[in-house]
């Protein structure tokens, strides 16, 4: 039998409360939106095994993007548009390129000033973070630059960082009326200003572009590991190899876990349909 996963890597979902940040998770996991959901105490966990590379990064269309971006992680200068390209690995003959596989670990961190000091620990060992913010509510995009500053302070160097827009579905026609209080220009203008590589709109209910917004990380994690990057002996770089010592699971705990069914056509690339 084949391994489950080449990778494991360990992300982080921080924001402001009630941003959506654990239904991205569940919607990414289960597949389905929850209406109501108990505000999160401490953090919450699910996993999904992903692909990673080619062939499925061509139906992404990263394969497209075509040079390294400067600095640690991936992250592009200031000066580079937050949609700038994903730095490309050493290409290969496809015919000689199995798809590769990478297990998400999931930390869902709560957004109240209450848990802060204990979920600013689980910052810590994370190679990857999705920033999330209600565009139907300016007060938590405004807390986007402390929440990253607090990251930065704590995470390790070189954490792939993206910017997630949620609840669209609260503008334009979809809602009837629309609430959007953060346009995309403005979310992109801060991206550039504060180094991060890709601002990504989702919407938890539809589901549109959550699956992008969390493969938009993993494969900015692939690409540095195919850079060497990471140790993945190491635990405090966020990701490990299939077999690595300290072992892939280690002290994370059994939840949810979707197989590759939900993310590969028939075996081989990208399913899509999420944006």
């Amino acid at each position: 039998m084949s391994q489950p996963w080449d990778y494991i890597a360990k992300l982080v979902c921080i924001g402001d409360s009630d941003t959506g940040k654990s239904s991205l998770t569940i919607r990414l996991c289960e597949g389905r939106f929850s209406p109501s959901h108990d505000v999160t105490i401490g953090v919450e966990f699910g996993s999904r095994i992903v692909p990673v590379g080619p062939p499925a990064s061509l139906e992404l269309g990263i394969e497209e993007f075509s040079r390294d971006a400067p600095g640690s992680g991936g992250d592009p200068s200031p000066s580079e548009s937050a949609t700038s390209g994903l730095p490309s690995p050493p290409r290969k003959p496809e015919s000689s390129s199995p798809q590769k596989r990478m297990k998400l670990s999931l930390w869902d961190t709560a957004g109240q000033e209450t848990y802060k000091s204990i979920t600013r620990s689980y910052f810590r060992g994370a190679s990857g973070a999705l920033l999330v913010f209600d565009i139907s509510r300016r007060s938590t995009f405004i807390s986007c630059t402390q929440w990253l500053q607090d990251l930065r302070l704590i995470a390790e160097d070189g954490i792939v960082v993206i910017l997630v827009g949620n609840k669209t579905d609260l503008a334009g026609q979809q809602s009837g009326s629309n609430q959007r209080q953060v346009t995309q220009q403005e979310a992109e203008e801060w991206c550039r200003m504060n180094n991060i590589v890709r601002y990504v709109e989702t919407s938890a209910k539809s589901g549109d572009g959550v699956e992008r917004a969390f493969l938009e990380v993993a494969e900015r994690i692939y690409r540095n590991i195919e850079a060497g990057k990471y140790d993945l002996n190491d635990r405090r770089s966020g990701v490990k190899g299939f077999g690595a010592s300290g072992g892939g699971n280690a002290g994370v705990p059994k939840t949810i876990t979707l197989g590759m069914d939900d993310a590969m056509r028939k075996g081989s690339g990208w399913s899509g349909g999420c944006c």
